[in-house]
């Protein structure tokens, strides 16, 4: 059976775990800082922000997380000297500068009341268990949102775009990526769901 905790609950001692999570299901994306994903976790563990984080648990065990924000509240606070530590000078400096661009912003023209649903992973062991729309499904029951905002989905991540499309989100927007040929990312796609 799946459960969606708040990260807050579980507290600092899951920091890791969720941790080890994120860099399961998108250690890909940093494949250029490191392959090794203990040198990953250990470089990106200060940045969640875990008060916005919920975390699906199987069978007691961290098989998924996801963010909730109201989209200007960051999920993700990457420092510069955390991120050298770890990486090293100058991929930890391209990381610190590459991870702010890419989490700093916020969603651009959110309404007020609506919900941006951020960072959605699932560890690799668990997928195709139903955590994502679990984790999904949990937000779209929160009772203070109508409105909720998906950003920035890569365009080759198709099962995740097929299962926001199943669960009812509709794309508004799609942003061409520069940095195509290192990451096979041509457009990141925004999508939105209204309830009525």
């Amino acid at each position: 059976m799946i459960e969606i905790v708040p990260a807050r609950e579980l507290g600092e001692g899951y920091r890791r775990p969720i941790t080890e999570v994120f860099v399961d299901a998108f250690g890909r994306d940093f494949a250029y800082f490191s392959d090794d994903p203990r040198r990953l976790a250990d470089a990106f563990e200060h940045m969640l922000v875990l008060d916005v984080f919920h975390v699906a648990l199987l069978d007691g065990e961290p098989a998924g997380i996801a963010a909730c924000t109201d989209g200007r509240q960051l999920s993700l606070v990457p420092q510069g000297r955390h991120l050298r530590r770890h990486l090293g000078l100058v991929k930890g400096t391209i990381g610190a500068i590459a991870l702010k661009r890419e989490f700093s912003g916020g969603v651009p023209d959110i309404a007020d009341g609506a919900a941006s649903i951020e960072v959605v992973g699932t560890a690799s062991r668990f997928q195709g268990k139903g955590v994502a729309t679990a984790l999904i499904t949990h937000f779209l029951a929160l009772p203070q949102y109508r409105e909720y905002v998906l950003e920035t989905v890569s365009d080759i991540n198709t099962p995740a775009l097929n299962l926001y499309r199943k669960l009812g989100f509709v794309e508004y927007k799609r942003v061409r990526v520069r940095h195509t040929k290192l990451s096979g990312i041509s457009y990141y796609v925004s999508l939105k769901l209204t309830q009525d």
